[in-house]
Formats: structure tokens, sequence, C-alpha cells
């Protein structure tokens, strides 16, 4: 039979879901583009301060006049609002009030922790989610309320605490650990577990149900018919179809874990993005601040539009949906 999708209208469809997607994906960044610059403008401090060295500075009026007119403070908020749209759509982030660099160097200078972190942790989420799912789902009732009251105990764990006590007990009592976070494969132990283990109670709750749904549809039940191990039905045929939620929340969970990240480098003084945003923030280096917010934005988007195609790459039948 032949494939909708390798159709001319299929084609047509195909190319309109993903330029529809594309302008979604657009106009996200737009809007969070928008509010951070109102943001930057509706902001107490004056960026003039920041810029000559904080709070405690005390500039001359010269000065302040001159810094107005260098970084384009004293123009019309519209005319700042154009220059910053044209400044992200040829790569220019701004200038960094404190630090006196490009922002978007900052950001590629810090980015390499903060993806292998969330990467890690990512991963690490799935696989606890997956081996509590295949162990617990769908079997008796007391093993299967251990299961999904592990992954809500695990969701409902806040990561700041959770860091403090994974640090407290691996690190300062059993020695097995180093505190700092940044000291090679060990040090990333503790804050990907720190990350990981709240993101996969919500993986494991959201997988579970459909994980017991697959397993009593005809597919699983004629792999049983036909001598099939219980473990092998789990594994080739239900957990198929049982991750196509948790794909979902994947895509949500970049985003997360990006946001969080701030919290994780701070608690084992790793580098990245995170412990950048703390020091913008603190030194109200707003031109970083909405650096880093932007991308973020930016991974949370493209994160999800990768999952949208990942659905068709699990489960084909999702491509002839908008027939």
């Amino acid at each position: 039979m032949t494939d909708p999708v390798s159709t001319p209208g299929g084609h047509r469809r195909s190319l309109r879901r993903v330029a529809g997607r594309v302008a979604g994906v657009l106009g996200v960044l737009w809007g969070a583009a928008t509010l951070t610059f109102i943001a930057q403008h509706v902001m107490p401090t004056d960026p003039v301060l920041a810029i000559l060295g904080g709070a405690g500075a005390k500039p001359t009026p010269e000065q302040v006049a001159a810094v107005r007119v260098q970084y384009g403070l004293d123009r019309p908020v519209l005319e700042q609002y154009a220059d910053y749209l044209t400044g992200l759509l040829h790569g220019d982030l701004g200038t960094s009030y404190s630090r006196k660099q490009p922002v978007a160097d900052i950001i590629a200078q810090q980015v390499g922790p903060t993806l292998t972190l969330t990467a890690v942790a990512l991963v690490a989420a799935w696989i606890v989610a997956v081996a509590v799912t295949l162990l617990t789902a769908h079997r008796h009732r007391a093993v299967a309320a251990l299961g999904s009251g592990l992954e809500t105990f695990l969701a409902a764990l806040p990561q700041y605490w959770l860091g403090i006590v994974l640090l407290v007990i691996f690190a300062f009592h059993l020695h097995v650990l180093p505190v700092v976070g940044d000291g090679g494969l060990e040090g990333l132990v503790l804050p990907a577990l720190t990350l990981a283990l709240p993101l996969a109670g919500f993986l494991g709750q959201v997988t579970r149900d459909e994980f017991s749904v697959a397993m009593e549809q005809p597919f699983a039940v004629s792999a049983r018919a036909r001598g099939m191990s219980d473990w092998g039905v789990r594994w080739r045929h239900a957990l198929r179809h049982a991750v196509l939620p948790g794909l979902t929340l994947s895509g949500w969970a970049l985003g997360s874990l990006f946001s969080t990240a701030v919290i994780v480098e701070t608690i084992f003084v790793r580098p990245g993005l995170g412990r950048v945003l703390v020091d913008a923030v603190v030194a109200h280096d707003m031109p970083v601040v909405v650096g880093v917010t932007l991308f973020v934005a930016a991974v949370y988007v493209v994160a999800n539009l990768v999952v949208n195609v990942a659905f068709t790459r699990v489960d084909p039948r999702l491509r002839r949906a908008d027939r």
C-alpha cells in the first residue's frame, strides 16, 4: 500500500506541518525576546550604574551621559526595541555590562558544562523511569503500588533540598564523591542525580498508565499467545507504545532542566550557564540575563520541535494522523 506521506499531497501536508511548527517556534522566540526586553526596561536598577561599576559607583553626569549615548540608552524605547530585534536576528545578544564581553561569547564558553549536565540527567531520568516501569507496572497489586508510590515520591522531591541531601550523604559523610561538581565524571554524578531523580518520577508516572494499557492490547495478547515471555512483551512491544507521553514530557523537561541547572550548579559549584546567570543577576548585568533567558527559551522550543518529529519515528502510524 502506498504511504500517504510519499504522495504529492502527503508531501504538501508534511511541508505545511513543518512550516506551522517553525512559525510557532519563531513566535515563541519573538514573545520571549519581547518579554525580556520589557523586563530589562522596567527594572528599577539604572543600567548605567551597572555598566560603570555597580550600585556603589558614583559617576559624574558627563560619564552617565556618555554611557547612555554609547549604549543607545538615550534613544526612544521603540528605536531601542527595533535595534534589539535586529541584533538578535544577526546573533548579537549585546555586551555584558560587567565582563565587557559579547554575551554570545559568554554563553558559548559556558554552555558546554550545562549541556553535558542536562543530557546526562535526562538519560539517567529515562533509565530510572523505564527500569521502575518495567519492573513494577502491570504486576501484582502490591508491586505496582510500590512502583507508583516511588514515582510519586521522586516527583515530589524539591531539587534544591535533594541536592543538599545527596551532598551531605555522599560527599561529607561517606566521602565517595567529590564536593565540587566540576571534577570530571565523578563530579557529575551528584548534580546529574539531583536533576534526574525528580524528573524520573514524572516520566514514570506518565509512562506507567500507557504501559498498563499497552499490556492489554491485542498485539501484546497475541505475542504472549505465540509463546513470547512476559519480559519480551514488556520490552519489545508495550514499552514502545508507552514512551510516547514521556517523549512529550522530555521536550518540556529539557527547558526545565536548563532552568533548574541554576540551582544545581550553585550548590555543587559547577561552571555553566546557571552560575553565569546567578552572577549576572547579582551584578544587575541585564544583557547576560536576557541572553541566557533567550537561549534557554530557544533550547525549549527546539527540543519540543525535535520531539514532535521523533513521534513519527517511534510510531509511524502518526504520519497518517493528518490524512
